[in-house]
């Protein structure tokens, strides 16, 4: 079936990113509308879909508490409403960023995007306000892991810097991890993970999953967004084009 031979993903994420503040590390929520709430809604398999790009760096910004497109990642926040009667559950290797030239742009796997955050300018901002015994590569290794969703009850830098793909690690659950570092900052990034647990899993019927995608910032705009679900059950695909 294509539902298990394709590549999967969990891109149904725990929102959440990191803010350095004077007293440590700040969690922040980062809030979602229903996908009837978005003008670019359609339906598949019973599942209403929305999606919205944070293109611009102070969408971006204020979503995620650092400059995530100067760090080379360019986030699409994707919910589906399953309101269907089978799971239904993304295929990452089939869905892309349009630009607005017409460009079209794979998903950035783990590796990639972890060694994006790691050598941009932001690493060496927060490193630095944040003091070494944070370390900044359980930090970033947090933000990207956390947010592809391939982790598995370990530490998240290390589970990242293996490069497994995006959805790679099928049926994965995120939290009960090991702390991310010794700074309070990173066990509070820890706390707040295992607090949000999420399941690396297709999303069910009656179920909500939303989350982001991130994609290379090279891109400079989101235009579109081609987008393929599967029907886990039947294996039956659907193909959506959503205008951002």
């Amino acid at each position: 079936m294509i539902a298990k031979s394709a590549v999967r993903t969990s891109v149904f994420v725990l929102l959440f990113a990191v803010t350095v503040a004077c007293g440590g590390y700040q969690s922040r929520e980062v809030s979602f509308r229903h996908p009837s709430g978005y003008a670019n809604m359609q339906q598949a398999a019973g599942a209403q879909i929305g999606a919205e790009a944070f293109s611009d760096e102070q969408s971006a910004s204020e979503a995620f508490g650092f400059d995530i497109i100067d760090a080379g990642l360019l986030p699409v926040q994707v919910v589906i409403d399953n309101a269907g009667k089978n799971s239904v559950e993304i295929v990452a290797d089939q869905t892309f960023l349009i630009d607005r030239q017409g460009a079209m742009w794979n998903l950035l796997d783990s590796r990639t995007a972890y060694e994006r955050l790691e050598k941009s300018s932001e690493f060496a901002r927060v490193s630095k306000s944040a003091g070494r015994s944070a370390g900044f590569g359980a930090l970033g290794g947090a933000i990207v892991g956390a947010a592809i969703g391939i982790l598995s009850g370990e530490n998240v830098g290390d589970a990242t810097m293996r490069g497994a793909a995006v959805g790679g690690a099928g049926g994965a659950v995120i939290g009960g991890g090991q702390e991310l570092g010794t700074g309070e900052g990173a066990r509070e990034i820890t706390r707040d993970m295992r607090r949000k647990e999420l399941e690396n899993k297709p999303i069910e019927p009656g179920s909500i999953g939303r989350g982001f995608l991130f994609f290379p910032a090279e891109a400079e705009s989101a235009e579109r967004l081609r987008l393929q679900v599967v029907d886990v059950e039947t294996g039956e695909t659907r193909t959506l084009f959503f205008d951002l």
